[in-house]
């Protein structure tokens, strides 16, 4: 798999992160990781800014929650809370319900794009996820 490729993004962009590039990058998946690998090391370089929903942020820590690792959702959870959260709020929420509608995106897939929406991002960030028909937005997986 090639690394994601972050061309046309302007400087300071902010990227909405979907879940699974995330725990590839925190779990050093040994085939995936390396593909977001550009993106952590840009942000590291204060290049990019990274934001998170709510919704990722319960995924995330779900792992660490369910292997009873205390030490390490409190080290998941830090990583994500220097992150700029999106809580999903009733706008959100309406937002996600048209998406879902008009383009027939699954509810979290919806949730995601509205939230990137609603802060203005320069981009949604996911991994094989169907965004083809949601064309106002730069999708990079």
């Amino acid at each position: 798999m090639e690394p994601l490729t972050l061309d046309g993004l302007p400087e300071q962009a902010l990227l909405l992160l979907d879940t699974p590039p995330i725990i590839y990058c925190l779990e050093n998946h040994p085939e995936l990781e390396p593909r977001s690998q550009p993106l952590f090391e840009a942000h590291r370089r204060s290049e990019l800014r990274f934001a998170v929903t709510t919704i990722t942020f319960a995924e995330v820590l779900t792992g660490p929650l369910q292997a009873q690792d205390e030490a390490l959702a409190r080290r998941y959870r830090a990583v994500l809370e220097s992150w700029r959260v999106v809580d999903l709020d009733p706008d959100i929420a309406e937002s996600a319900a048209r998406l879902r509608e008009s383009l027939r995106l699954k509810l979290l897939d919806a949730v995601q794009a509205a939230s990137a929406f609603a802060i203005n991002a320069d981009a949604l960030v996911t991994h094989e996820r169907d965004f083809s028909r949601l064309t106002a937005l730069r999708v990079i997986s």
